[in-house]
């Protein structure tokens, strides 16, 4: 069976989408710990971060860096936090979280609840950004 990002990749499910190309997909969290969490995932689907082709494993990371860039130039923050866990979706996910100072990446913390309204202002923020 699909994961849910599979599904959310293949418009079964809606997102907030941010940026996409032929390989990777990125959409924003719908649990935020912080504004503009966003998630960044191969369209391929794999379990774990380092099951991944050599190939694959660059390309994510280089996309994420594209999507990184985005971030920070369309949510004020000192850095974009980095986080590859992965045990709650089998579909690997790098979460890029903008962070003022390293609590802010607490994913224990509450999470944010922002608006359909608040959360289309950000992805279309960063979306406007991407590749720039």
């Amino acid at each position: 069976m699909p994961s849910i990002f599979s599904r959310i990749i293949a418009g079964e499910i809606p997102c907030y989408k941010v940026a996409e190309d032929e390989r990777y997909f990125a959409f924003l969290d719908i649990s935020p710990v912080a504004k503009g969490h966003t998630l960044v995932v191969p369209k391929h689907e794999e379990d774990y971060i380092f099951d991944l082709e050599e190939d694959v494993l660059a390309g994510l990371t280089l996309f994420a860096r594209k999507v990184a860039r985005a971030l920070e130039k369309a949510v004020p923050c000192r850095r974009v936090g980095v986080a590859v866990m992965g045990l709650e979706v089998p579909h690997v996910h790098i979460h890029l979280v903008p962070i003022n100072k390293e609590s802010d990446m607490n994913f224990f913390k509450e999470k944010l609840s922002l608006s359909s309204q608040e959360m289309s202002d950000i992805a279309n923020s960063i979306a406007s950004r991407f590749g720039r």
